[in-house]
């Protein structure tokens, strides 16, 4: 047997081997079989090629695998996207990866998804545009991707593609537009970019067409999966929120039998003391009994009205009629009135306009309703003789409206509790006073609904300032 026939007879059994290594899937093994002796191998080279490709296509499935494996356990949308993101950038080249879907009207695409290497996203989550007349409509309909190799002279074609521009400032330079087609229905576009001009050539839309399918139904399968999780968190929310109504429900009852029901009794017993022809009530004792009475009837109305707001807020029917407010007679005559209230403890009430000469858009009736109460607050938890600023001032867009006392304060770990409905704290009124607990929790409502907000700052010991603001 002459050399060149043993050469090629070493030859064969290599390339048999080689196709032995594609056969298990060894497909780095048969790479090997390019050129013998520096000669040009041609059936090597093919052999090698192909263990190449079917190397590839083979990582592509493995990754696919994996992706459906994560679906099947209840990976979302996103993070099935965060792993397209990083697992796929050597099959298509890019620096950024967006997502846009069709909305359930197939005419609107909103976009869903974006990452980016480095640099900030101007193309948001939450970008929207009418699919009907642009160039996306005639990739959708055809089902073939689109390459834009200079971003930058296609945005001076068609200035009016506000997308365009705003991944072009991102840097981008270069795009591949892939429409996602899951059983046969649109569902959307993937939208590889480069910061390379030029960097998208014929083989990135094989491989995308290869990938097609697969990313479709895991890209539709990741939404349908995010939405039911919406859909779960949603309904577990107004599951919460019900079971907060029933427990505010049987807090109004209870308050209603217990906090209505102690002044009934008494007016029931002083309304028969009064009337007794019998009874030896002296001038002053029946004037007690009518002071009583009408502190305790205050008390009733005051938590009736408490309990007619809480609900109205709690089922949606807070309603307002916002009007120009001139703060200054405003606030001067919410000060007096409650200075007449305050006498009885000695505690002064004092007004700080800080040139608040101007006018808030507000409800009258409901913002009286807060300063009542902020300011009424304050004189309940106040010790007798003490002093209480009111104050008003303009800050860039909205007024400031701050009620500072020299009460006990408000503990730390009682602030989270201070805005809600039937928040009992340890801070106790300084003349007996009585409280439903619901007060600032309508005050906070109110002041959101004018768009305003509300805290409080405080050192416990110290007093405390309730703030809120109204927007101009």
């Amino acid at each position: 047997m002459t050399e060149t026939e043993t050469d090629l007879s070493l030859r064969r059994e290599q390339y048999l081997e080689a196709l032995r290594c594609l056969q298990r899937g060894d497909f780095a093994a048969a790479t090997q079989f390019v050129s013998t002796n520096g000669t040009a191998d041609p059936l090597g080279h093919a052999l090698a090629t192909l263990a190449h490709t079917l190397a590839g296509r083979a990582r592509e499935t493995r990754r696919f695998d994996c992706l459906i494996q994560r679906v099947n356990a209840g990976l979302l949308l996103d993070d099935i996207l965060d792993s397209v993101y990083d697992d796929f950038r050597d099959l298509i080249p890019y620096d950024r990866l967006g997502l846009a879907l069709l909305e359930p009207d197939g005419q609107t695409l909103t976009a869903r998804w974006a990452k980016m290497d480095g640099g900030p996203i101007h193309l948001r989550r939450g970008y929207a545009a009418p699919l009907a007349g642009s160039s996306l409509q005639t990739i959708i309909e055809t089902g073939q991707p689109r390459i834009l190799n200079d971003l930058s002279e296609y945005l001076r074609q068609k200035p009016e593609s506000e997308s365009t521009r705003l991944v072009v400032a991102e840097g981008m330079r270069a795009s591949l537009t892939c429409p996602l087609i899951a059983n046969g229905v649109p569902i959307g576009f993937l939208f590889f970019s480069s910061t390379e001009a030029g960097a998208y050539r014929d083989a990135h839309v094989e491989t995308f067409m290869r990938m097609a399918g697969h990313l479709s139904v895991i890209v539709e399968r990741g939404r349908l999966a995010s939405e039911l999780a919406a859909q779960k968190r949603a309904t577990e929310r107004q599951n919460h929120e019900l079971m907060l109504l029933n427990e505010h429900k049987n807090m109004f009852l209870g308050i209603a039998t217990h906090d209505l029901r102690s002044p009934l009794s008494l007016f029931e017993m002083a309304t028969s003391l009064l009337l007794d022809p019998h009874a030896d009530i002296s001038d002053d004792e029946r004037l007690i009994l009518l002071r009583d009475m009408q502190r305790q009837a205050r008390h009733m109305l005051r938590l009736i009205d408490e309990l007619l707001d809480m609900t109205a807020i709690e089922s949606g029917h807070l309603h307002l009629e916002p009007i120009p407010v001139v703060l200054r007679p405003f606030l001067t005559e919410a000060v007096e009135r409650h200075q007449q209230l305050a006498r009885p403890k000695g505690t002064q009430v004092n007004l700080s306009l800080n040139g608040a000469d101007g006018t808030v858009r507000a409800d009258p009736v409901r913002l009286r309703q807060v300063i009542d109460n902020l300011i009424s607050n304050a004189v309940k938890f106040s010790p007798p003789g003490s002093a209480i600023q009111v104050s008003a001032a303009r800050e860039a867009s909205a007024w400031r409206f701050s009620i500072t006392d020299q009460g006990p304060g408000i503990l730390p770990e009682e602030r989270a509790q201070l805005f809600r409905a039937f928040a009992r704290l340890s801070a106790i009124p300084t003349d007996g006073e009585r409280s439903t607990g619901l007060g600032l929790a309508i005050t906070r409502r109110v002041v959101e609904a004018h768009g305003g907000r509300i805290d409080v700052e405080s050192t416990p010991g110290q007093g405390a300032t309730f703030w809120f603001t109204l927007p101009d």
